[in-house]
């Protein structure tokens, strides 16, 4: 019989794992920390980013990894590894990443601090006067926060919060009497509103103190008349991958149950251990039991626990002028200078394409301020994810209900991280006497589109908005989002019959300019692919070019592999997850994939059919996902106005020509940054966007340049940004004969055993919770 390693399931499957595939998209966020030509702070700033990335893929995915491991549930990656092989390979590729990321912090970063106005020290190191500040610090802030809580016999495991930093101190009793020489665990949570770090100004810098070096330095005033043995800081990281009991007829309070899922965050079990180094061996010991965890969810860090903490030190007022500078945003193509002043006039007879951060989101705020105010305006529905803080779009929404006028939200409460701001953001618009729906059944709403109904003479036009990106003010100045703002009354139809859907109860046949989900987005994406596979078969000009967040969907994978086989050029920009293999001999040897990751981060999604010389291009709110094709109410609209889709070409155009921010996907999953070759300019696409004018955009040839002129990108030889697929599956290896292996890849092809969803139609049992015995 032969015999095939785990190893092989990984070479020989024609997917890449979801979740492998994401901890490669965090080493090229990563990657931005370590280019020497960006500032420390811009550099700390990404370091930053790369850490809050990691607790979310803990306790989001990892969790979903351990629902499956507690309750005993067979899991199939991608891969085809089961559940526990698979945990091995996932947990060590994350080891390896939080090596990498402390070096980046400890040997690229540290040593620029002083010679860029600050530094980060311990009490010891600061002088006399600075010594008795930290100590008044503490006494008068720190120390009355502070509750030990100690385990022994007489008293239970205490309640360990979710990504706190915390201290377990071992103690012993001196002096004599019968409990002379016992020792004692004790924890310290340091609260969650207290500043990461103190800060001291010293005449040519900034001196950070790291809050635990405070707490370290006075310990003792917490256990008086007891020896310290050892005190070590730790953090943990639980399961936040709840899931809600739904059906199709639910008898609960919705809203309760989003607040109670809320709650199982705090205290899901434990998928992480951060500790410091040379832990104590009774702490290590009494954790690992109680959590069940093994050394494979206990990361050493080197370098600061919870890398977060310093976004304090980006934003401190002192180095406000140190960070770069964004760009003010150009005014929209197909929007003159002044048409904002009036928009309803102007959208009454011409169609408006956004493009942000580098046209402002103001067009869509200011539209709904006047729709508020204006006396013609009847009613105003709008689906709402994710809000900014103290939003300009829910203030306007109240002061339009106020205003005598039909006000309907659906606000998705189960939009992650998000749930309690949206819960009382829609309460108060409750209040205000707003409709308000909260999320739909079983489906996550993430679709982004609200509808304006107007009166004008004797007739009722409807002003639609539907884009790519959140009604966020604060995050339209980063993310980069496709939006089109139009009274065309084909948009106007589809978009009232959508809002039926998912606030009624209605099914129509068909919508003429969206696809939609759950209904039937991924068929007729598929459809789109298939003709332009036909298209190529028959000797005709054929091309798909898509922009996404993530492709992981294994249907339209197959019918991309299927297109490039049929001879069609496909180039793929996905800034995350990608699940596909590009390049590989008798599979996708037409299939190019790079991610592009920058200044901003990368949200548009476009897709671009080359339709025998007629392209189709739809954007909206949906990756190429599981998810996002079953478990959630989301749209794509065509764009059909011809100076339009013209920009939307460019804007794929300029994503295939951008070479500052572009990394290619080699045929094993890992990527290679692209640079200028051969005398090529520099194009920085984050940049370009700013310079954009009507001449560019008439001049665009995408298909020429980049489907049927130039070859597909040549994945150039170098160093990878994040480890390569055969030094990921160095180590111990599962011994499986060949009847498994060939079994195992075909399961994983098959929905029912795929990658665990975060957002799953039908849960399954609770997994076991840990219980805590003191609170």
């Amino acid at each position: 019989m032969k015999l095939f390693k785990s190893s092989d399931l990984i070479r020989k499957s024609k997917y890449i794992s979801r979740d492998l595939s994401w901890l490669r998209f965090n080493y090229r966020v990563l990657d931005q920390a370590r280019d020497t030509s960006r500032t420390v702070l811009d550099r700390l700033r990404f370091l930053s980013i790369t850490a809050s990335n990691l607790d979310e893929f803990f306790m989001i995915r990892v969790g979903s990894l351990y629902n499956y491991l507690d309750y005993g549930k067979v899991r199939v990656d991608y891969s085809g590894l089961r559940e526990l092989p698979f945990r091995r390979k996932l947990l060590d590729f994350a080891h390896r990443f939080v090596h990498d990321q402390s070096q980046t912090y400890l040997q690229e970063l540290r040593p620029l601090f002083a010679r860029n106005g600050f530094d980060i020290l311990r009490v010891d190191e600061l002088t006399e006067v600075e010594q008795k500040k930290a100590d008044g610090y503490f006494k008068n802030t720190v120390f009355p926060l502070l509750t030990p809580m100690v385990y022994d016999s007489y008293h239970g495991f205490p309640l360990m919060m979710n990504q706190l930093l915390i201290f377990g101190v071992v103690t012993r009793m001196s002096g004599e009497g019968p409990e002379e020489g016992q020792e004692r665990l004790t924890f310290v949570q340091i609260p969650a509103n207290l500043a990461r770090f103190f800060e001291l100004m010293r005449k040519d810098k900034v001196i950070f103190v790291p809050i635990e070096e405070i707490v370290r330095a006075n310990l003792e005033k917490l256990f008086r008349n007891v020896d310290i043995v050892s005190a070590t800081l730790f953090r943990i990281t639980r399961n936040g991958d709840f899931t809600l009991e739904e059906s199709d007829d639910i008898d609960v309070d919705f809203i309760q149950e989003i607040q109670q899922g809320l709650k199982t965050r705090k205290r899901g079990r434990v998928v992480r251990l951060e500790v410091e180094p040379d832990a104590s061996g009774l702490l290590m010991q009494v954790l690992k039991e109680r959590w069940q965890i093994d050394n494979g969810n206990v990361f050493v860090i080197s370098s600061l626990i919870d890398l977060r903490g310093v976004n304090q030190i980006v934003r401190h007022p002192s180095f406000r002028d140190k960070l770069p500078r964004s760009l003010a945003p150009v005014q929209p193509l197909s929007l003159p200078l002044g048409a904002d002043e009036n928009l309803f006039e102007y959208l009454k007879h011409h169609d408006v394409l956004l493009h942000h951060p580098y046209n402002s989101i103001e067009p869509v705020v200011k539209l709904l301020e006047q729709a508020a105010e204006d006396p013609h305006v009847l009613g105003i529905k709008q689906t709402i994810y994710r809000l900014a803080d103290d939003s300009r779009v829910t203030a306007a929404l109240l002061k339009a209900a106020e205003n005598g006028k039909h006000v309907s939200v659906l606000f998705e409460v189960k939009a992650r991280f998000d749930e309690e701001r949206n819960i009382r953001e829609g309460a108060k618009l409750e209040k205000a006497g707003c409709f308000v729906i909260y999320g739909v059944s079983k489906y996550k709403t993430h679709t982004k589109m609200a509808m304006i109904i107007r009166k004008e003479g004797e007739k009722v036009t409807r002003y639609v908005h539907i884009g790519s990106g959140n009604y966020n003010e604060q995050t339209s100045r980063f993310y980069t989002d496709v939006s089109l703002l139009t009274t065309n009354d084909v948009y106007g139809h589809d978009v009232s019959e959508f809002f039926n859907v998912i606030t009624g109860h209605s099914q129509p046949d068909d919508y003429e300019y969206l696809i939609t989900a759950p209904k039937d987005m991924r068929q007729q994406l598929i459809q789109l692919i298939r003709d332009e596979a036909r298209n190529a078969k028959r000797g005709l000009p054929s091309g798909i070019v898509m922009k996404m967040n993530s492709l992981e969907d294994r249907d339209i994978i197959d019918e991309l592999y299927k297109a490039s086989k049929a001879g069609v050029p496909i180039r793929l920009i996905v800034r995350g997850i990608c699940c596909l293999r590009p390049g590989r001999p008798g599979l996708s040897e037409n299939i190019e994939v790079r991610s592009i990751v920058g200044e901003y981060l990368e949200h548009t999604r476009l897709f671009y059919f080359h339709h025998g010389g007629q392209p189709k291009v739809y954007s909206g709110s949906a990756d190429v996902m599981v998810r996002s094709f079953d478990r959630r109410i989301e749209a794509l609209f065509l764009i059909v106005n011809p100076q339009l889709l013209r920009e939307a070409i460019n804007i794929l155009y300029f994503n295939l020509r951008d070479n500052y921010n572009t990394y290619l996907m080699r045929e094993d999953g890992a990527y290679i940054k692209r640079h200028p070759v051969d005398g090529e300019p520099v194009f920085n696409l984050h940049k370009e966007f700013y310079l954009k004018n009507y001449g560019l955009v008439q001049d665009t040839a995408l298909y020429q340049d980049f489907l049927a002129a130039m070859p597909m990108a040549r994945v150039p030889e170098g160093e990878t940004v994040s480890p390569s697929e055969d030094s990921l599956i160095a180590g111990e290896e599962v011994v499986l004969p060949e009847d498994e292996v060939d079994e195992l890849l075909e399961a994983a092809t098959e929905p029912a055993l795929a990658v665990a969803q975060p957002d799953p139609l039908t849960p399954g049992p609770v997994p076991p919770v840990v219980p805590e015995e003191q609170s």
